[in-house]
């Protein structure tokens, strides 16, 4: 499973649209570890790429702190998972988190 995080400073960027990095976490969901991570350059801003994007790197699931609805909607179109409301750690404790099973999500901080 590929976990996709928008990050800015190594640590969660809440403006999932507008971020200009990703960090892609590779993960075995059974053996609940981390395989390997990566981070890689966002491309430019334009409504509706990052979807596609994140779909053709094998994106399964997206944490972000903040995501508009339409994005969410293109995302899920995609087949890929949308946990919204993540605090702002490095993308390995938030993975951690959620393969341990303790994902506490907040409030969407997108409101577009």
């Amino acid at each position: 499973m590929i976990i996709a995080i928008p990050v800015t400073n190594n640590k969660l960027d809440n403006h999932f649209g507008h971020c200009k990095e990703f960090a892609l976490v590779k993960t075995d969901l059974e053996k609940k570890k981390i395989l390997s991570q990566e981070i890689v350059q966002a491309p430019p801003h334009q409504p509706g790429l990052l979807p596609k994007w994140l779909a053709q790197l094998g994106t399964n699931m997206v944490i972000a702190g903040g995501i508009g609805q339409r994005a969410k909607d293109l995302l899920n179109n995609h087949n890929i998972e949308v946990l919204v409301g993540a605090s702002q750690e490095t993308p390995e404790k938030l993975v951690k988190i959620y393969l341990e099973g303790n994902m506490k999500l907040g409030e969407n901080c997108c409101d577009h």
